[in-house]
């Protein structure tokens, strides 16, 4: 079910800390961790506590935790210095747009150029 923890997600396992992350922030509703395959010289995934699959059934199903998944991305910019030069925080949505682990996340990426269309 939405919300609830799934025994069988990566991030769920790092929410309740039964799989090892490097931890940079986390607030009531959130986790902040480092990409284990980075794609930038930062890149820091930031996840809600509770389990929803996508970034679209996270927005629906707990509007207030898809805000503080983008406040704690905001947050994790200022802590590695990205502000001044920019950064860019993306949400994959399914397995096309290159989602790998179903649970909510965002990347927040920078510390390099950035161009647009992404590689």
């Amino acid at each position: 079910m939405a919300g609830e923890p799934q025994t069988d997600c990566l991030f769920c396992k790092i929410v309740t800390r039964d799989i090892p992350a490097t931890i940079v922030r986390e607030s009531a509703t959130t986790v902040a961790f480092r990409d284990i395959n980075p794609q930038a010289p930062s890149h820091v995934l930031v996840i809600p506590k509770a389990h929803y699959p996508d970034a679209a059934s996270l927005a629906a199903g707990d509007p207030q935790a898809a805000a503080d998944v983008l406040c704690e991305a905001g947050l994790v910019a200022a802590d590695e210095k990205l502000t001044e030069t920019g950064y860019r925080i993306v949400l994959n949505t399914g397995a096309g747009a290159g989602q790998t682990v179903f649970h909510a996340h965002a990347h927040v990426l920078g510390g390099r150029g950035m161009q647009w269309p992404p590689g």
